[in-house]
């Protein structure tokens, strides 16, 4: 497959990439910056901002498939998600690509309030809350949307794979606390639903518990 992702030289973005290649796909990297990407055989790197409707729609052309993992390192309120998901749904429409895949987490929607007790009463508040609120924003956009969507939401990330019970939801249950995931998890997890089809029109709580 042919996949544009968004985001490629972030965390999760690169790790995607490094999986995608080993799978066999092709993926064109984008960045606001040509030297964050390592180009290799397979990857192409198309350079512009992730809000700009006719950049991408001019790099997005003849793709299989859109993801959107996007990362934010300040705490200050934002519109980043929801301006460049306005963009990324229009040019998606206007390029006829049908299937998007959009990374949020943990704190959108009624996810709110289940990552784990340091992440709920340290983290959210005081570092993600005001992205959270875009994300929200994003979220809706994307649903109101006729493309084939999944909205991911893992669990905090952490740097090494926990010892808790994996778990996939899509509808939360009262008292479930997912506390990590590795974005190597995050990334394999991306390219299972993008291959296999799954979770269209569904919002997927995952990570360990």
């Amino acid at each position: 497959m042919r996949l544009f992702i968004l985001g490629a030289s972030g965390g999760v973005g690169q790790r995607l990439t490094e999986q995608a290649l080993a799978r066999g796909h092709d993926v064109t990297a984008q960045t606001r910056t040509a030297a964050n990407i390592t180009v290799v055989q397979g990857v192409s790197v198309a350079v512009g901002r992730p809000d700009d409707e006719i950049f991408l729609k001019k790099s997005m052309a003849g793709h299989d498939a859109v993801i959107v993992c996007l990362g934010l390192d300040r705490t200050s309120k934002t519109t980043l998600f929801s301006d460049s998901t306005r963009a990324v749904i229009a040019a998606m429409q206007q390029t006829g690509i049908r299937r998007l895949i959009v990374v949020t987490g943990v704190g959108a929607g009624e996810t709110k309030g289940h990552g784990g007790w340091f992440y709920n009463r340290i983290i959210f508040p005081l570092f993600t809350r005001n992205r959270y609120a875009d994300k929200d924003i994003q979220e809706a956009m994307i649903e109101r949307s006729d493309l084939d969507w999944t909205i991911l939401r893992p669990a905090p990330f952490k740097a090494q794979a926990g010892q808790g019970e994996w778990t996939v939801v899509t509808q939360v249950p009262p008292g479930l606390q997912l506390k990590s995931v590795t974005r190597d998890e995050v990334a394999s997890f991306i390219l299972d639903c993008v291959e296999g089809h799954r979770f269209l029109h569904q919002k997927p709580f995952f990570g360990r518990s």
